[in-house]
């Protein structure tokens, strides 16, 4: 039986230590090497970057149908001898985008789209690379925090997903008849290389913070901003994929004129092909009046995301809706201006390169929504 003690008794050696609440027990069961991962996720996100600018290169060059054979491991030598070029000529040369567009074209001519194509596919190879060396080294020691383990792999099966949509659009352009790849092809690998880029950018974000931190944050949420921003994204994804189909017919470099499309507001000839599906994929008139109808209509709810965003009680939240309504300002003139000078390449990238700055932001928007940072209130608080 149990000796009694008195108040005031103290407790002996023999009493076992009382258990203390220590503090960031949830970050350290859970953090792993956030920092590490996240700056091995934003190599990622530059090199995805790079690679959106450089297939839009590919694009405006029509460069993509240069190398006609899917050979993701040795296609990574280049030809280096006369005989190898030459091979590789010669197989160019049985295509209808060198018959019916190229035909005459030189060896040096041919060298430069095919330095276009390679470099592309290269980039898509060191992106797999840097994704699988980074996830093995970073899983084999541990290092991976809770829950992550689908989210990086996940990453790294839409990539190998995009290299054969890559080659499914390829491969469009190389049937009888096809000058070009299919303009809905084009738009799914666009649109994918939007999802990755968009999903690296978000797990960064996430990575940014402590898990404490988000935990803390989710609680001050402001939902409602979050669902705007939420449909602002969807809207701005729906807008990339339009512009694919615009870019995959080159519908951009007819109708030259604005606000007006030929000085009418709708184009008679909007519905001219049979059957009526391929209007909205092989029709210039009708992937650009939607292109551009699209476009007026996700201006107008930005702004409303916008005033919305202007009211979030959180100066860091105000300042990434801000952003977001100037790029997506920079944008639209940038839009307008690709039509009116017939669609250079130079405006063509800048529009390109500028739409993901936009969709960065509206995701970056998005998630302070979600998780807004309490360091800086309105009317008070500390800058950090």
């Amino acid at each position: 039986m149990a000796k009694n003690r008195a108040i005031f008794e103290e407790v002996g050696k023999d009493t076992p230590p009382s258990r203390t609440a220590s503090p960031g027990g949830i970050d350290r069961a859970r953090s792993g090497a956030r920092g590490a991962i996240r700056l091995w996720l934003m190599s990622l996100f530059a090199l995805v970057c790079v690679m959106i600018v450089v297939g839009g290169m590919t694009r405006l060059t029509d460069s993509g149908l240069s190398i006609t054979e899917w050979r993701p491991v040795t296609g990574a030598i280049p030809p280096y001898t006369a005989e190898m070029w030459a091979e590789e000529f010669e197989k160019y040369r049985q295509i209808d985008q060198y018959t019916i567009v190229n035909r005459g074209m030189t060896m040096d001519e041919f060298k430069i789209i095919y330095w276009w194509e390679w470099g592309h596919r290269q980039l898509g190879r060191v992106i797999g690379l840097v994704w699988g060396v980074g996830f093995l080294w970073f899983w084999l020691r541990g290092q991976i925090p809770t829950g992550w383990t689908p989210r990086l792999l996940a990453l790294g099966a839409l990539g190998g997903v995009q290299g054969a949509i890559g080659w499914w659009m390829v491969a469009s352009g190389l049937t009888e008849g096809m000058v070009a790849v299919a303009s809905y092809r084009l738009a799914v690998h666009l649109g994918l290389a939007f999802v990755i880029l968009g999903m690296i950018a978000w797990y960064a974000f996430l990575l940014n913070r402590p898990e404490s931190d988000l935990i803390a944050a989710r609680r001050a949420r402001e939902g409602r901003l979050f669902s705007m921003s939420t449909g602002l994204m969807h809207f701005a994804f729906l807008q990339i994929v339009l512009g694919a189909l615009v870019a995959g017919i080159d519908a951009g470099r007819g109708y030259t004129d604005w606000p007006l499309m030929n000085g009418v507001f709708i184009p008679p000839e909007l519905f001219a092909m049979q059957p009526l599906w391929t209007n909205f994929f092989e029709n210039p008139a009708t992937t650009q009046f939607i292109h551009r109808k699209a476009g007026y209509l996700l201006a107008i709810f930005a702004v409303i995301v916008w005033l919305r965003g202007r009211k979030s009680t959180y100066s860091t939240t105000r300042a990434a809706f801000n952003a977001m309504c100037v790029v997506m300002a920079a944008q639209i003139a940038l839009g307008i201006a690709t039509v009116m000078y017939g669609a250079p390449w130079q405006l063509g990238i800048a529009h390109q390169a500028t739409a993901v700055l936009l969709w960065v932001l509206i995701i970056r928007a998005r998630h302070l929504a979600q998780y807004p940072r309490f360091d800086r209130l309105r009317g008070k608080g500390t800058p950090a």
